[in-house]
């Protein structure tokens, strides 16, 4: 079984070695990294959370369909928790016999990820404001650092890998 979901940093040399073979020449890649700015604002980190059970099926689910669309082998790991700038938040690597395939099938799969996968994303700003960031990348209501805790419960959003809170 494929896990998508992780609260370790991510490992690209893994993700690469896990879809590579000899058949396989083209190999395309994709590395999401926390930057430093959104909308103007200094950003200091991001915390990611998600409903794990939603996103393990969804994830499969996308992973299943590119593969069967192209003739690609497709790994994708999605980090979870606190990210400071730079961390590597989202990665997907696909290999095929050419490079076209590979391209097509790695840009379908972070694509189809971000419309349709359920992973929360809150922004800590320089100024001590947090805000989400839907999966449209626009920002949600502001919530002062005093409040934040608060906003957390009543989304209910946060939900961890094994039942642990990241």
């Amino acid at each position: 079984m494929r896990v998508y979901l992780t609260q370790s940093p991510l490992d690209l040399g893994e993700l690469l070695a896990s879809v590579q073979s000899p058949e396989r020449g083209g190999v395309a890649c994709f590395l999401g990294t926390v930057r430093n700015h959104h909308g103007g604002r200094e950003v200091l980190r991001l915390e990611y959370s998600a409903y794990a059970p939603m996103v393990e099926a969804e994830c499969a689910r996308i992973v299943a369909d590119a593969e069967s669309r192209w003739q690609v082998a497709v790994a994708l790991r999605h980090r979870i928790g606190r990210l400071e700038i730079g961390d590597a938040a989202v990665a997907v690597a696909a290999a095929s016999a050419h490079r076209d395939e590979a391209f097509v099938a790695c840009r379908h799969v972070i694509e189809e990820l971000k419309r349709r996968v359920p992973i929360w994303k809150r922004e800590v700003y320089a100024d001590g404001t947090v805000a989400w960031v839907g999966v449209d990348g626009r920002t949600g209501g502001q919530v002062d650092s005093g409040t934040a805790g608060q906003r957390d419960s009543e989304l209910h959003v946060t939900a961890g890998l094994g039942g642990e809170t990241p």
